[in-house]
């Protein structure tokens, strides 16, 4: 269940035009947190950190965000404070593509909700730092339909990419994929080895 002070943060960002996931997007995320026992969790376009919020709040003990845009970055660190989280946020202000190699560790749970563009450079890092048996979540993969269907001429190359990614965790070995219709799309990927 999403804590009420983070739903009612969600309902603010989202009049700013904030990305926030889904709703249901995060509660799916929040329920497969607790049935898979997640202790470290990474997110990628973090924003104003309130999905991190309400992971480390149901349970996870440590997080690590990544937040390009200034504005939101500066927002998800008075969010942390707010909630007395950040001495369990690792958190940074930069490009993923820029952090994601630079980063140890495993985590538990990987949700990636950053420019979809760029999903496909980020995978090979979100599939070395995931453990063996923990889950790559990544938002909006189907994108309004367009993914699936006729995308307007100006989003066509936006869509192939989310087509083309959506074939990598499919085809991938390594991984076990399932596209579900949450929010814009939610791709889960267990990996397997």
């Amino acid at each position: 269940m999403i804590d009420p002070r983070i739903a009612a943060l969600r309902e603010e960002a989202k009049k700013g035009r904030n990305p926030a996931c889904a709703d249901e997007t995060l509660t799916y995320l929040l329920e497969l947190s607790e049935r898979i026992g997640a202790a470290d969790f990474l997110e990628i376009g973090a924003a104003e950190g309130l999905t991190s919020a309400a992971l480390l709040l149901s349970g996870v003990r440590r997080a690590t965000a990544i937040e390009k845009d200034p504005q939101r970055a500066s927002r998800a660190r008075e969010n942390f404070r707010a909630f007395s989280l950040s001495e369990r946020v690792t958190f940074y202000e930069g490009d993923a593509g820029e952090i994601l190699p630079m980063l140890r560790g495993q985590f538990d749970l990987i949700f990636l909700d950053g420019p979809k563009v760029q999903y496909i450079k980020y995978l090979p890092d979100c599939k070395r730092l995931l453990r063996t048996g923990g889950y790559l979540l990544s938002d909006d993969v189907l994108l309004f339909g367009w993914v699936r269907g006729e995308a307007p001429k100006k989003r066509r190359m936006l869509a192939e990419h989310l087509r083309e990614y959506g074939r990598m965790l499919e085809t991938d070995p390594d991984l076990s994929t399932e596209i579900l219709d949450l929010g814009e799309g939610l791709a889960v990927s267990q990996k397997l080895r």
